[in-house]
């Protein structure tokens, strides 16, 4: 029974690692377009890994329900499967904002100003630390790293985004013909915004997880 379930949570850390391996390609794909200039395509690319992505959630979900059913694990075990099977949504939610991300830079990324669009690519850069930083934390069960996650967000991914807005802000008031720029690089902004958020849920959630192993809550907590 040992083996049965230790190797159903080795398949369902490689399936997760999977997605976030997903993730992380089409946050550079976007990085990439911004950086050549060139969008044909992405939208399509970007959708295809949202589609791989949407298909490793419905396997992955079911290798959790099958095990539970199965093995009935009890206490850190049924935590593992219970913690990824939580996060599988927000994993979702990440594949569809970097679509809609993909989608909106073929549809206006030849006809934005440089200034605007290049904004949103120190976004796309922490986002891709962030899901690197995830995927470390969910492999190496290293709850550091998840910490890393939740700051980088808190710290500094919101903290660009605000400073966008505002930027944004001060190129409309200068030259009003920037509003249509300004308000498009926003849209992705704000929807890149949002995929990190998706991130610090997971993060959250392999924190708590981590914390509730016998012998990790009181020594991580003290670290801290």
């Amino acid at each position: 029974m040992r083996e049965a379930i230790d190797a159903s949570q080795q398949d369902v850390t490689a399936r997760f690692l999977r997605m976030l391996s997903i993730s992380l390609e089409q946050v550079g794909l976007i990085r990439s377009a911004i950086q050549g200039q060139q969008y044909a395509g992405l939208s399509a690319r970007t959708h295809e890994l949202e589609h791989e992505l949407d298909e490793l959630e419905r396997e992955v979900e079911d290798a959790c329900l099958n095990a539970l059913a199965r093995y009935q694990p009890l206490a850190t075990d049924l935590r593992f499967f219970l913690m990824v099977f939580k996060c599988l949504t927000d994993m979702e939610r990440a594949g569809d904002y970097g679509r809609h991300v993909g989608r909106d830079l073929e549809d206006i990324g030849a006809t934005l100003h440089s200034g605007p669009i290049h904004d949103v690519l120190p976004l796309t850069t922490l986002l891709s630390t962030m899901i690197e930083r995830l995927a470390y934390a969910f492999a190496e069960r290293d709850i550091a790293a998840a910490h890393e996650v939740m700051r980088m967000d808190y710290e500094e991914v919101d903290a660009l985004y605000e400073q966008m807005q505002r930027a944004s802000l001060t190129r409309i008031l200068e030259n009003p013909r920037d509003l249509h720029s300004a308000l498009k690089a926003n849209r992705m902004a704000r929807s890149l915004e949002r995929l990190g958020d998706h991130l610090v849920n997971v993060a959250e959630r392999v924190e708590a997880y981590l914390l509730s192993r016998p012998g990790m809550g009181a020594s991580e907590q003290a670290s801290d």
